[in-house]
C-alpha cells in the first residue's frame, strides 16, 4: 500500500524550518505538518507573501525573512535562530535567465545548492534531528559534472544545464552530509528527496513562452503538488527512514507515483565528486562544517 501523510505521527513539540514555503511544495509540507502539530517557521525571501500563506494555514506557523541568493541574509537567519528539529531545504529556481547572486554566484547554483550548503552549515549545532534537502529527477541530465567551472566563469550558459547541476549539488550534498555524519557517530540525518514533476509555480518563472505551456504539460505527466510533498513529508516526519536511499516517486522515470527507493545516476554516486564539490561549496560560501 502506498504511504500517505495519513500515518505521520503527531509532530506536537517538534519545530520545522521550510525554506521557501510560501509556495507550492513548500506550502502544502507547511499544512501537513502544521495540521499533525509540529510549529513549522517558513523561512522565505517574500516575507509579504508568505504571511499571507501563513494567515491561511491552522496551526503555529511563523515567517521569517531568508534570501538564499545574499549570504549575508543567510547569515543573519541562522543567528537568529534558535534549537528546532527539522530542516527542509525546499526552496528553489529553475530555468531562470542568466544572472549572479549578491555574492557573485550562478543564480540557479548559488541559490539551489550554495545558499542551503551555506545554512545548513551555519543551522547544523541547532538541528536536534535531520535534514532533508529536495533535488530533482533533472540530476541525470548532466552530460558533466564540471567540478572545475560550476559557477560558469568559463564556459556557456545553458540554463536546463545550469538547473541539472544544481539539483545533482543538492543529491551529492545530501549523501555527502550523511557520510560525514556516520564518520562522526551522530544520529543526526541528512535525507535526498525528489518530488517528481508537478505543476507549481517554479514552472512559471523561465521568462520565456515556456511559462505560458508548462504547467498544463506537466499536469498531464506528473501529479499534484499534494501528491509531490509526499517524499519530503516521509523524510521529514517519519521516525526511522534510511538516510541512505534516494526518496521519491519511481512511475514515468520518476515523475509520478508513490514514494520509494528511487534510482539516481552514476555520477551521483561518486564519492570524489561529493568531497570535492564540498570542498568548493566551503571555499565559496566561506563555512566550514562542524562535527
Amino acid at each position: 500500500m502506498a504511504w500517505n501523510p495519513a500515518e505521520i505521527p503527531d509532530q506536537t513539540g517538534r519545530t520545522y524550518v521550510i525554506t521557501g514555503a510560501n509556495g507550492g511544495l513548500g506550502t502544502v509540507t507547511t499544512e501537513i505538518l502544521a495540521g499533525k502539530g509540529a510549529t513549522v517557521i517558513m523561512a522565505c525571501r517574500n516575507t509579504n507573501k508568505a504571511q499571507q500563506v501563513a494567515d491561511g494555514i491552522a496551526g503555529d506557523v511563523r515567517v521569517a525573512g531568508l534570501d538564499l541568493a545574499d549570504l549575508s541574509s543567510v547569515r543573519e537567519f541562522a543567528e537568529k535562530t534558535t534549537d528546532f528539529d527539522v530542516l527542509i531545504n525546499n526552496a528553489g529556481l529553475m530555468y531562470v535567465p542568466f544572472s549572479r547572486t549578491k555574492d557573485g554566484f550562478e543564480t540557479q547554483w548559488g541559490v539551489n545548492h550554495l545558499g542551503h550548503f551555506a545554512l545548513t552549515g551555519l543551522l547544523l549545532d541547532k538541528i536536534r534531528d535531520r535534514v532533508v534537502t529536495l533535488a530533482s529527477i533533472a540530476h541525470k541530465q548532466t552530460p558533466r559534472f564540471r567540478i572545475d567551472d560550476l559557477n560558469y566563469e568559463q564556459r556557456r550558459y545553458q540554463r536546463n544545464l545550469a538547473y541539472a547541476q544544481s539539483k545533482l549539488s543538492n543529491l551529492m550534498f545530501a549523501r555527502e552530509l550523511q557520510r560525514r555524519l556516520d564518520e562522526a557517530g551522530s544520529t543526526k540525518r541528512s535525507y535526498a528527496v525528489h518530488p517528481g514533476v508537478s505543476p507549481t509555480d517554479l514552472f512559471a518563472k523561465t521568462e520565456t513562452p515556456l511559462d505560458w505551456v508548462s504547467k498544463p504539460f506537466i499536469a498531464l505527466i506528473g501529479h499534484s503538488p499534494a501528491k509531490a510533498a509526499h517524499s519530503t513529508l516521509f523524510a521529514a516526519a517519519m521516525p526511522d527512514p534510511d538516510p541512505h536511499t534516494y526518496w521519491g516517486p519511481t512511475w514515468l522515470f520518476g515523475s509520478q507515483g508513490p514514494v520509494k527507493a528511487s534510482p539516481s545516476n552514476k555520477r551521483s554516486k561518486n564519492q570524489d565528486l561529493w568531497r570535492g564539490l564540498w570542498e568548493i561549496s566551503e571555499t565559496m560560501t566561506g563555512i566550514t562544517y562542524r562535527f
